[in-house]
């Protein structure tokens, strides 16, 4: 599995560190602060540097926008790994790694960062070319959102990584492709951590609530 010479790691590690540069490049803060003058890490309720507060503060055209761009960040390494990357994908997980460690730490913002969904779900899309994988995160998400409601979306987003863990190694440990689902639980535990240190989230129903009242 971890058989490659030095040239192949030197390749891999490249892959790495350069998804993780781009994954530090906050687009969702800097197009709005650019276009709008409106920094949403201070304007937002949570401070979160992520696309959901872009479409609230900004608009859905600017949403989409950044958008795009966050899941762009996951979508381009992976999806260059999936295609010309030595075979065997001993250090797939590492190329994973990169755009999600770059958007939650930083380097560009003082190893500060957002919450790394749309960037995940960029990874999840690359990765259709080899695995479903991607399928079973959309449909946890689906079901903890219409089936069986959690809120907020904070803890929504806990429940729907942690059970994504044990699914995506069970499932890619099936299609003998157990490195992508080391690397599937890495980007969940990562996306935990990030939720869990900042939940300033209140549940919708609070929330209008509160805001009847003013």
């Amino acid at each position: 599995m971890f058989g490659h010479t030095a040239a192949e790691w030197g390749l891999w590690f490249l892959f790495f560190a350069g998804g993780y540069l781009l994954g530090s490049v906050h687009f969702c803060r800097a197009v709005p602060l650019i276009f709008r003058h409106i920094d949403i890490t201070k304007e937002s309720a949570d401070g979160n540097p992520g696309a959901a507060n872009v479409f609230v503060l900004c608009g859905w055209q600017m949403g989409l926008c950044c958008l795009f761009c966050d899941m762009a960040k996951g979508f381009l390494p992976v999806f260059a790994a999936v295609k010309w990357l030595p075979e065997g994908r001993g250090l797939f997980a590492l190329v994973m790694m990169g755009p999600v460690l770059g958007h939650a730490f930083s380097i560009l913002h003082g190893f500060r960062g957002g919450k790394c969904i749309a960037t995940i779900f960029g990874e999840m899309i690359a990765l259709l070319w080899i695995t479903p994988v991607g399928l079973v995160l959309a449909a946890l998400y689906i079901f903890f959102s219409v089936a069986v409601k959690i809120d907020p979306h904070s803890r929504r987003s806990m429940v729907v990584f942690g059970l994504f863990i044990p699914a995506s190694l069970i499932l890619e440990f099936a299609l003998s492709q157990p490195v992508v689902g080391i690397g599937c639980a890495f980007v969940s535990c990562v996306s935990i951590l990030k939720h869990a240190v900042n939940r300033n989230e209140v549940p919708a129903e609070e929330e209008e609530n509160r805001k009847s009242k003013e």
